[in-house]
């Protein structure tokens, strides 16, 4: 900039190179002060140990192999982690959910489809939505021609064996690594797509290496990924304006696991803002495109239970079993901590707690969800995902302590965009699954991947707020007071649950405060045009 100023004056001066130096640093900062503005915000700036190892990769020309060395190390770790115990391993008469996973695929293997889900064995009833069927049946399949004995029907009940868990751990691995980590790839891409590369890989790592997940699908032992791997396939659709496609995505993972349902709102005034955007025939079109889709992706996946309505409400008794109450477990949500005082469960009916907490559900996601169909951004998508979702979990009915991975998701791809509070919700989430995993004799998995989160993202907080910093400080001080007082001090024999209380009142403390914040932020931030993804200029569907 200084030197073609002089140019232009036709100076001859000649420029020490401390000046040049200089002149180029100008230059640089300049610069990137310009590139910030128009993508909407500046970048916070990153002190990360990975963010350090990526531009490492970078200075080294290794960017082409990146990618791969990320997968790979996400591969081993889920690897590693799934070496060691699962969730019902050698205690019968029930076992867990490893054993309800394999029955499934003893079950759709054995069984004709229409009795999936009327089976009247009365060991595992299947009740996930009919894609997790199908997914079981062609693990089921080929397990059996591997070894029949893994999955004979009623001889294999309870069946455990070193080849019998390969197989199992394998199948969530592929899995995993075909849905959710190839669909966390392509995010990475999109979202930074106008970003440096740095910050582009320093988001798939850390993302990847979200300890949660990958406790509860490759330790505890569940096939979440596939879920949620689906909903991050239907963002990435929607952040390059392929709405039906993104449509069928979801639908898709609604199919998988019903807990996708926690983000359906979002979904839907994402997609109805856009369509009021687009005229009145405009509109109309869309949304006819946009319900054929939803409509068959639904219809084909329900298709052999859609005979009878005896059939189908079979289907949805079993994927809504309001028999179980209000909440299983322990679990870090307003219920759950209310419960500890007032007896809910002892005061009121089922019916009336599902009215109640429907109606508490859908007062607490509506204003997140008008501003959504009002302004429908890209970046207010990411938010409204994680208003609604947060909403679920801590008002909806029946809620396992597990489905807090579903708002940790569209946390954790905001990883670089909020890092600070992205990491400490990951961290409080995954000390709230705690009781279940040291239940499961996961404690020593669960330390040592909370630890290497923490030190992972630690740096966060060094340009973060005061109020930050100190909320992740007290944070861990809590959260260490209640792990060192449950190892070393026995709860009185008056209160045998002292601790799973404790965590549950915690987290559920934490979690409502960060709904408080999420909706701040959507009413606040999300405006700003161009915010670090690349804005697509085809045709909107």
């Amino acid at each position: 900039m200084a030197s073609t100023s002089l140019r232009a004056r036709g100076s001859k001066t000649t420029l020490s190179s401390s000046t040049i130096a200089a002149t180029t640093t100008t230059s640089a900062t300049i610069s990137n002060a310009v590139a910030s503005t128009s993508t909407g915000s500046r970048a916070p700036k990153l002190n990360l140990t990975v963010y350090r190892y990526a531009t490492w990769l970078e200075e080294n020309q290794m960017k082409r192999s990146a990618p791969w060395i990320a997968v790979a190390s996400a591969v081993l770790l889920r690897w590693i982690i799934g070496l060691g115990p699962y969730s019902g391993m050698a205690t019968p008469p029930r076992y867990g959910d490893y054993e309800a996973q394999r029955h499934w695929m003893e079950l759709t293997l054995h069984r004709p489809i229409r009795d999936w889900y009327s089976d009247k064995s009365k060991w595992w009833d299947l009740d996930y939505p009919p894609l997790t069927a199908y997914v079981s049946w062609i693990c089921g399949y080929i397990g059996d021609k591997i070894n029949p004995e893994w999955f004979a029907w009623e001889a294999s009940r309870g069946f455990e064996s070193p080849d019998a868990k390969l197989y199992m751990r394998t199948t969530v691995m592929i899995c995993e690594l075909l849905v959710y980590i190839s669909a966390v790839v392509v995010f990475a891409n999109r979202w930074f797509a106008n970003k440096p590369w740095t910050r582009k890989h320093t988001a798939l790592l850390l993302i990847l290496m979200q300890p949660g997940l990958i406790l509860i699908d490759s330790g505890h032992f569940q096939y979440n990924a596939v879920m949620l791997g689906l909903v991050v396939w239907a963002v990435n659709s929607f952040l390059a304006d392929q709405d039906v496609l993104g449509s069928v995505f979801f639908c898709l993972a609604l199919g998988f696991k019903q807990m996708a349902l926690y983000f359906a709102p979002a979904v839907f005034a994402y997609l109805l803002g856009k369509s009021f955007r687009q005229g009145f025939f405009g509109c109309i079109w869309k949304l006819i495109k946009l319900g054929i889709a939803v409509v068959v992706t639904l219809g084909l996946q329900f298709a052999p239970w859609l005979r009878s309505q005896d059939e189908i409400l079979q289907v949805v008794q079993r994927i809504f079993p309001l028999f179980r109450g209000l909440y299983q477990d322990k679990v870090a949500n307003v219920w759950c901590a209310v419960n500890v005082v007032i007896k809910l469960r002892d005061i009121f009916d089922i019916q009336e707690l599902v009215r109640f907490s429907t109606l508490a559900t859908l007062v607490s996601f509506l204003p997140s969800m008008l501003h959504l169909i009002a302004k429908p951004t890209k970046r207010g998508l990411i938010y409204g995902l994680i208003n609604s979702s947060l909403s679920f979990f801590l008002l909806s009915f029946q809620v396992h302590e597990k489905s807090i991975l579903v708002p940790a998701l569209p946390i954790t791809l905001l990883i670089l965009d909020e890092p600070a509070t992205a990491s400490l919700f990951i961290t409080l989430a995954t000390f709230t699954m705690y009781p279940l995993l040291r239940q499961e004799a996961l404690a020593m998995p669960y330390f040592v991947l909370l630890g290497l989160w923490i030190w992972l993202t630690s740096g966060t907080f060094k340009n973060a707020s005061k109020l930050l910093e100190f909320s992740a400080a007290v944070n861990l001080l809590v959260m260490s007071t209640i792990h060192l007082a449950e190892m070393l001090v026995p709860p009185p024999a008056r209160y045998p649950d002292l601790y799973p209380v404790l965590n549950t009142l915690w987290g559920a403390g934490g979690f409502v405060l960060y709904w408080l914040y999420f909706n701040y932020r959507q009413f606040t931030l999300v405006n700003t045009p161009k915010m670090g993804f690349r804005v697509t200029k085809t045709k909107q569907t």
